[in-house]
């Protein structure tokens, strides 16, 4: 197992991180799994939609320094197919099989960019709900962490 989650923003609660740094311990025994934090730029009041779609890019830049052209790139948007949890551990194995790295990636408060956006191989959604960037971090490193009991044959929740 190879994954990367390339998120906008870093955790600014310690909460969230120790739930986060919980999870990236409990991956270690399935193979590697690291997170990349890329700076969220500060939105301006009033801003126009034009602001915003240039600070989207801004970011989705930042993100796509960090993807190589290898790998499965997976947008999480609120707007995209969802996934249930022997799913995603399917994704997880066929990355595996094909000797890829996959890349998970959660944006800003705004969203994605367009660039990074283009760049996906697939889009995701945990939810139809909307969830603190913060707490979809947590809750997807959860569900990957699931996918890797359910890929290693051991007992998991439903």
């Amino acid at each position: 197992m190879n994954i990367s989650v390339l998120c906008v923003g870093r955790l600014r609660e310690k909460y969230w991180a120790d739930a986060c740094r919980e999870y990236l311990k409990r991956l270690t025994r399935y193979g590697r799994c690291e997170v990349i934090e890329v700076d969220d730029l500060p939105e301006r009041k009033n801003a126009s939609e034009s602001d915003n779609r240039r600070l989207m890019e801004t970011e989705a830049a930042a993100l796509i320094k960090h993807i190589r052209p290898e790998d499965l790139v997976v947008c999480m948007c609120i707007r995209a197919p969802q996934c249930e949890s022997p799913a995603l551990a399917e994704k997880v194995r066929r990355a595996d099989m094909a000797g890829k790295r996959l890349v998970f990636v959660i944006g800003g408060s705004l969203g994605l960019g367009e660039s990074v956006l283009k760049r996906a191989d697939e889009k995701m959604s945990m939810s139809e709900m909307t969830f603190p960037h913060q707490l979809a971090r947590v809750m997807l490193l959860e569900q990957l962490y699931r996918a890797a009991k359910i890929l290693s044959g051991e007992r998991y929740h439903k």
